[in-house]
């Protein structure tokens, strides 16, 4: 989904996806709702030791006011706390692409996670440090505003307890959440990075199917939606990082297809189905003059008729608009940007000339590495 930029902090594009502001102006009413403003209006005046006059905060059109205010001063809170995680990155020299905020909150992209424990731990702990910071510092603004002003006195005491709220609720050990990269920190002190990860992403997936049974329970949409991204990303990131420890090690150059397996540009498809089943591969490089110019799969004729593959020759089938990459690039970096850019191939400029990487020359390699007994899960 489209996102917008709005401004930029530290350098740190932060940016506003189009989810939010579908969801401002609902989150704006639920807030604004009578029902609402009562209850944390009772709140509010036990921490002020201030009676709030319901009326004054209930009358007219002031419901929506407060609504919008404390919604755009929820996703302000948001973005501060994933301030605190780009902070504590930063320190460690690790580059934050963007912040985006989002219907389920915010999302600090970083460059890479750091695998070391300490690390991911401080990283993971900064965001509701902050959030517990502004809580405190809310909290204590409810002491300097006049009684007169129950509006701002509401509203300050409104982000005062829903810091504190959003703290508490990140520290829940739902992998990919904060508590649940604490816990892999906290785990991967004396296990394999890949383990740890395995078994935050399996209590991230209880956390997930907790949260969906208690959102159908309450009809609360927003738990289903994030039961959904937990489940989703758990998952994802358990994947990524056995798949890095996979290929750990491992340069593009080292996964890439022999020289040997080409055909030439001008063959017929005819004479590609021969070469696939004499040597059992479902993709070549195509080659002109001893050059690469092109990759060539089984997908690639699969829908063409026998006329067809007759007449037709590789040169029409083959694809040339593909990646490439230098020969020590790492291989987990190659086998990402593939997917990012939904390719099959790559070309890899090397020493010995260009050649070409597949899906599954990537898969073969991992398939090694697991049979001869790398230490890591797949």
């Amino acid at each position: 989904m489209r996102n917008f930029h709005i401004t930029t902090v530290w350098g740190i594009p932060i940016r506003v996806n189009i989810s939010l502001l579908v969801f401002l102006p609902v989150l704006a009413w639920i807030i604004g709702s009578g029902a609402q403003i009562e209850v944390y209006a009772g709140i509010v005046s036990g921490l002020a030791g201030v009676s709030l006059d319901l009326g004054r905060l209930t009358a007219g059109s002031m419901p929506w006011f407060i609504g919008g205010a404390a919604a755009v001063g929820l996703f302000v809170s948001v973005a501060l706390h994933e301030l605190g995680h780009a902070w504590a990155a930063m320190r460690y020299g690790l580059r934050v692409e963007s912040i985006t905020l989002w219907i389920l909150g915010g999302l600090a992209s970083l460059e890479a996670m750091p695998k070391e424990w300490n690390r991911e731990l401080v990283i993971a702990l900064a965001g509701p440090a902050v959030s517990v910071l502004v809580g405190v510092a809310c909290y204590a603004a409810l002491f300097a505003i006049p009684a007169s002003a129950q509006v701002t006195l509401f509203l300050v005491g409104w982000l005062a307890v829903t810091n504190l709220l959003l703290a508490v609720f990140n520290m829940l050990p739902a992998f990919p959440m904060d508590g649940g990269r604490v816990l892999r920190a906290l785990l991967s002190r004396n296990r394999p990075y890949a383990v740890a990860t395995r078994i935050a992403s399996r209590i991230g997936t209880g956390f997930a199917v907790l949260f969906a049974v208690v959102g159908v329970l309450s009809i609360s949409p927003m738990l289903l939606l994030l039961a959904l991204f937990v489940y989703g990303a758990a998952a994802s990131e358990s994947r990524s990082v056995a798949l890095a420890a996979l290929l750990e090690g491992m340069t593009v150059d080292d996964v890439a297809s022999p020289l040997e397996a080409t055909i030439d540009a001008d063959a017929t498809v005819e004479d590609l189905v021969d070469r696939m089943f004499a040597d059992r591969r479902t993709e070549f490089a195509v080659t002109r003059g001893g050059d690469v110019v092109g990759v060539v799969t089984v997908a690639d004729f699969r829908a063409l008729s026998k006329a067809q593959r007759e007449a037709d020759s590789v040169t029409d089938l083959m694809e040339t608009d593909l990646p490439r990459f230098a020969a020590e690039t790492p291989a987990f970096d190659a086998l990402v940007e593939l997917d990012t850019g939904r390719a099959t191939a790559a070309f890899v400029d090397g020493p010995e000339g260009t050649r070409v990487v597949t899906r599954a020359d990537f898969a073969s390699a991992m398939e090694m590495r697991r049979l001869m007994g790398s230490p890591e899960p797949f």
